[in-house]
């Protein structure tokens, strides 16, 4: 598994350039969508992002503890167990309504700092937050609590990468209306924010302060290729590239069942390439009789069903294939690429799955 340095810096930059005066917010959560989430760090520190967004503070303490000093944004709630820690490790807690505000306050207050907080509004996404109805009452309680100060509004889109949809209009309006609401309960500049890839590239108006971007760091549009088909020069690079060797070439007879349950069955002599990957390395057993992946620069597919370790790929008529050869799973092998959206597909899910799946799974290393 290779994570391309060039690729996320090429990407970082087309974003950024995307957000006009609007900070980035890099979201390094979920170990960097799999790509590594503190090397990912690292590099967007470099490259200009203002802000690194997690969902737990356990990730946030681990890249405070690699060096990183940018602001930390936790965004997936906060329990008070984490609220010493978050306070501690100078966090910047997403608060999704009042019930934790009183432990903040009381961590903040221990530890002699004022925290700043950033207040959530339910403005469509019907996940975490506060409605809008409540969103002035939250911000009063803030507000009134010693040790905080209420730095940022924001929200989410549930239907961004859907360019067609109304829905993203709505949820904007609605989050202005309550961010609006809430000046006057404000000291100082307040930071609003809403847009994740999606937004950046597909919603008009919705850069605002700053934008959080993930799956489009990585180098996919929030809308699979579709996104990529539609998006003119330069395109956004794919950064993660998977690849294993094979391990036997065996040649088969016409009638031969292949693997667990015979799932495929030989109609043909076949050669087949085994590959020494299977689901516990993300490699689903959905995607056996359905994947392709490339050898020798040419497409091969998947046949059999892949087991825990193992998968088979018909080779037949591609001449050479020996023990040892490189085949990708993921990526590209001269002409031809396989892509986290094509693979997608065949998993029946989005490419956020598929890079989570194959980067926490396998060993990573960063090239240029």
């Amino acid at each position: 598994m290779t994570i391309s340095r060039s690729a996320l810096a090429h990407n970082f930059a087309l974003c950024r350039q995307q957000a006009g005066e609007a900070a980035v917010m890099a979201m390094v959560k979920a170990d960097g969508y799999g790509h590594g989430m503190v090397e990912c760090a690292r590099l967007f520190a470099a490259c200009g992002a203002a802000a690194f967004g997690v969902a737990e503070a356990v990730e946030g303490e681990t890249l405070r503890r690699a060096g990183c000093d940018l602001p930390i944004f936790v965004l997936a709630g906060v329990v008070p167990e984490t609220a010493a820690g978050i306070v501690e490790h100078r966090l910047t807690p997403v608060v999704v309504d009042a019930a934790i505000l009183p432990e903040l306050s009381r961590a903040a207050v221990a530890q002699g700092v004022e925290l700043p907080i950033h207040l959530k509004v339910d403005a469509g996404m019907g996940r975490q937050g506060t409605l809008p109805a409540g969103f002035m009452d939250l911000a009063r309680v803030a507000r009134s609590l010693p040790g905080l100060r209420v730095a940022g509004v924001m929200a989410h889109f549930p239907m961004s990468e859907d360019r067609e949809s109304t829905n993203s209009a709505e949820v904007l309006a609605t989050f202005s209306r309550a961010a609006a609401g809430i000046a006057g309960l404000v000291d100082g500049r307040c930071c609003l924010h809403l847009a994740n890839s999606g937004g950046l590239f597909y919603v008009a108006g919705a850069r605002l302060d700053m934008v959080r971007l993930g799956i489009g760091l990585y180098g996919y549009y929030p809308d699979g290729a579709a996104g990529r088909a539609a998006a003119s020069d330069p395109l956004l690079r794919p950064v993660m590239r998977f690849a294993t060797s094979v391990i036997q070439v065996r040649q088969l007879p016409a009638g031969a069942g292949l693997g667990y349950n015979h799932l495929y069955t030989t109609t043909r002599p076949t050669t087949v390439a085994v590959l020494p990957v299977g689901y516990e390395d993300g490699y689903l057993r959905i995607l056996s009789n359905r994947a392709e992946v490339l050898l020798h620069g040419r497409r091969a597919r998947v046949i059999g069903r892949i087991s825990m370790n193992l998968t088979l790929v018909d080779v037949t008529g591609n001449d050479g294939v020996r023990v040892g050869d490189e085949a990708v799973l993921l990526g590209r092998q001269g002409a031809e690429e396989i892509t986290a959206d094509e693979i997608a597909g065949w998993m029946e899910t989005i490419s956020y799955e598929v890079l989570c799946l194959f980067g926490r799974l396998n060993h990573r290393e960063m090239t240029d």
